[in-house]
């Protein structure tokens, strides 16, 4: 079996583009090679700054002979229909046989397909790869029709046995298929042949160029870790540019380079932002000052002189990129000693945050307002809250953040700082924005817990208020992150507080504005139908809400009273939530999905989750995530899986006999009824779990109640195989029916039972 090489070399292909580069030539490449017929034992797919590279290894020589059959017309059709398969099938009415079938005689065609050396697929495969290539941007050069990332200067395909190896026959625009090489762009010794997978990967390190890129990855990290270990300092983590600088380079060589003494007294944050967005430097950390005092740059060749004359020009171009740091840092520090932090955020009041949401002030004096209100909930002092809040997007308008964008509050939190600020509200402004993702730890001081969760909830009102929500895939404010957010910071901090409480206002507050902005003539309108309708604006706004219907006066064709009447006949104005309620309670749904999509890591079930919606207090997303874990635990035992069938065997019997009967079974049962030791025994269960189940549900400890529910599993079991529910004695048959209810009613009390699957 021969193994493919192939190697499509070009101009520099961008670092960000090359991992998958890889795997789309890999995919591209294998997956046409198996439909053609070609199976194969191994793939792997590699990338350096100008070449991707995909070794196959046990490909078949050739594809094997396939032989399909093929239905056709039945023999009495007419003519046509047969010389439209026969021309089909690309045979003659002599190839064919007859079958019987149970609607009659049918032609079948047996067609087989020999066949095909594999160098013929492969460049078939590989050309249909090139020209159909997914590039996020492509260029084309020269005369040529072909498109690529970068210039494509040569291709390299190679099937190679125990035999030798064989150049694959292909040609593209003018490039042809070969076994030549380029090495590295300076320091190779020229191009030079290669035979195969194996002997390409030797002469590439021949010619100073790396193929893996996580070879170049670990080998720049160890240089660097080295070198800075040797002078007791720590290299600062950075998975994301290891990764791009890897794909810089295909000969990395590690140098240690110096920062200007000048600049050692910037926020280490803003030296390593400065130095990985401008340079794609490394930054290296003193352990014991926590200061960033050098730099790790990598080359792509090595130098007579090691790198000196690169270092030299390397350090000049970074100190006239920190100088420009140190200037805006300097800046916003006179601002805000001079000024004060809140001065600084001023200008805010002229960035719109959203056109239907106002300012960036606007917002923040929102979040200063919410912020007050939940910081007793989070045991945080509100005068604090308050003002962390009003200061914590201050930094937006900083020159420093200006500059690099994702220093927003970590900025904040030296800004606060220097302006005399306490270390709580400090580090309220740094963490605000957390947790961003799910991997993101979540603050923990209350001010913080306070800021944060004002910031999202006003985000998440706010955008549901106008309608703004995420749909399909899309979510351009990021609303799904916004949600999770304010979910993972009230499970961390164990927050109790029901969120339709602290949504309603704010929701409701938002419609009264958009409504605030409609013009006299419509306000007008809106109060003659309100007063007609004998109801306020705010619930004629609250109808409109929940109706979807919009009423404005010219749509109104007919009489006036007439079309009153039609629109709003026979509402029951007493149904009409409170203001805000309906689009709040969409906006819990949304909070319940992702809560089911968080949850679903720890292993509880969409349907658990929703047997503890159903029970009061579903907006306390403590409380639910609490009888959640509980519930799923229980399940996770022998006694709570067949407690719930139990369960489930008594709410089928219930629901079928209160159906027939049309009475409830829930008036309590009368243990003098009792005949067997089981139905006594049952008795006696529920009594001990009722008594354990309340207490423990009032303290909300739900892993008691729950143990208590499944401790009632022998009885209930017992119950089912020693006695008949449906009794002739009409007495017995409706005492063991209550006797049902009552095992319904206490388990529904724990959680519904009903929703659970299986």
């Amino acid at each position: 079996m021969p193994d493919l090489l192939i190697e499509l070399f070009s101009e520099e292909i961008p670092a960000r583009m090359q991992k998958r580069a890889s795997e789309d030539l890999k995919s591209l490449v294998t997956n046409g090679l198996v439909e053609a017929g070609l199976t194969y034992a191994s793939a792997g797919a590699f990338a350096t700054p100008r070449r991707l590279a995909l070794s196959v290894e046990g490909l078949l020589a050739a594809s094997p002979t396939t032989v399909e059959e093929r239905k056709g017309p039945r023999v009495d059709a007419p003519e046509k229909a047969l010389d439209g398969f026969l021309r089909g099938a690309g045979v003659t009415k002599d190839d064919l046989e007859i079958r019987d079938e149970k609607k009659g005689q049918v032609y079948v065609a047996k067609i087989t397909k020999p066949g095909r050396p594999a160098a013929e697929i492969v460049a078939e495969v590989l050309e249909n790869a090139i020209r159909t290539f997914p590039w996020p941007k492509a260029m084309r050069w020269g005369n040529g029709n072909l498109k690529w990332v970068r210039p494509l200067h040569s291709i390299v395909c190679l099937l190679s046995s125990e035999e030798g190896a064989e150049v694959v026959p292909l040609e593209i625009d003018g490039i042809t298929a070969g076994n030549t090489v380029w090495g590295h762009r300076f320091m190779s010794k020229g191009a030079f042949k290669v035979s195969g997978f194996d002997d390409y990967v030797t002469k590439l390190k021949q010619n100073f160029v790396v193929l893996d890129p996580n070879e170049r990855a670990d080998h720049i990290w160890h240089d660097a870790t080295t070198q800075a270990f040797a002078q007791g300092l720590d290299v600062v983590d950075d998975k994301g540019l290891l990764a791009e600088v890897a794909g810089l380079v295909e000969w990395p060589v590690v140098l240690m380079g110096n920062i200007d003494d000048a600049f050692l007294g910037l926020p280490p944050e803003v030296l390593q932002t400065s130095m990985k967005e401008h340079q794609k430097f490394f930054s290296v950390r003193n352990p014991k000052t926590g200061r960033i005092e050098k730099f790790v740059t990598v080359a792509n060749r090595e130098t007579a002189d090691n790198g000196v004359t690169i270092l030299a020009g390397n350090q000049k171009v970074l100190s006239a990129r920190l100088s420009d740091a140190k200037f805006f840092w300097e800046n916003d520090v006179r601002t805000v000693e001079r000024e004060g932090l809140e001065a600084m955020g001023a200008p805010l009041v002229n960035v719109t945050f959203h056109n239907k949401l106002g300012s960036q002030s606007e917002r923040i004096a929102r979040i200063a307002a919410l912020a007050r209100e939940i910081a007793p909930i989070v045991g945080a002092d509100a005068d604090e809250a308050e003002l962390a809040a009003k200061v914590a997007k201050a930094d937006l308008s900083s020159e420093m953040v200006y500059e690099f964008p994702e220093l927003q509050g970590i900025m904040g939190r030296y800004y606060a700082k220097k302006a005399g600020l306490s270390d709580a509200i400090a580090d309220a402004c740094r963490d605000h924005y957390s947790p961003l993702g799910p991997s993101d730890d979540v603050p923990t001081a209350p001010v913080s817990v306070a800021v944060a969760l004002a910031d999202k909830l006003d985000t998440l009102t706010g955008f549901w208020a106008i309608d703004e929500k995420p749909t399909g895939s899309k979510d351009p404010f990021a609303l799904r992150r916004a949600a999770l957010g304010v979910i993972r910071l009230v499970l961390v901090n164990d927050v109790r507080s029901p969120l339709m409480r602290i949504v309603m206002p704010l929701i409701a507050e938002f419609e009264r504005l958009e409504h605030d902005k409609i013009s006299h003539e419509e306000r007008d309108y809106e109060e003659q139908v309100a007063n007609y309708c004998g109801v306020t604006i705010e619930q004629l706004t609250e109808y409109r809400i929940q109706s979807g219907k919009v009423i404005t006066a010219e749509s109104d064709s007919e009489k006036w009273e007439a079309a009153m009447d039609r629109i709003f006949g026979g509402v029951d104005w007493s149904q009409i939530g409170l203001p805000g309620e309906t689009t709040s309670r969409d906006l819990l749904a949304f909070f319940h999905d992702r809560l089911k999509v968080f949850l679903k890591d720890e292993g509880i079930r969409h349907d658990v989750i929703d047997a503890c919606l159903a029970m009061p207090g579903n907006d306390d997303i403590t409380l639910l995530v609490k009888r959640a874990r509980a519930l799923s635990e229980t399940l996770a035992t022998e006694d709570g899986k067949n407690l719930i069938q139990g369960f489930k065997r008594a709410n089928n019997i219930l629901t079928q006999a209160e159906e027939k009967d049309g009475v409830e079974y829930s008036f309590g049962p009368d243990i003098k009824f009792a005949e067997s030791d089981a139905e006594k025994a049952l008795f006696a269960a529920l009594d001990t779990a009722e008594a354990a189940i309340k207490p423990a549900m009032e303290i909300e400890d739900f892993a008691a109640a729950m143990s208590a529910m499944a401790a009632m599993r022998p009885a209930v079991d017992g119950f089912f195989e020693a006695v008949q529910v449906n009794a002739d004695n009409d007495i017995l048959r409706r005492n063991r029916l209550n006797l049902l209810g009552r095992i319904r009613d206490i388990c529904l009390k724990v959680a519904d039972l009903t929703k659970l699957e299986g």
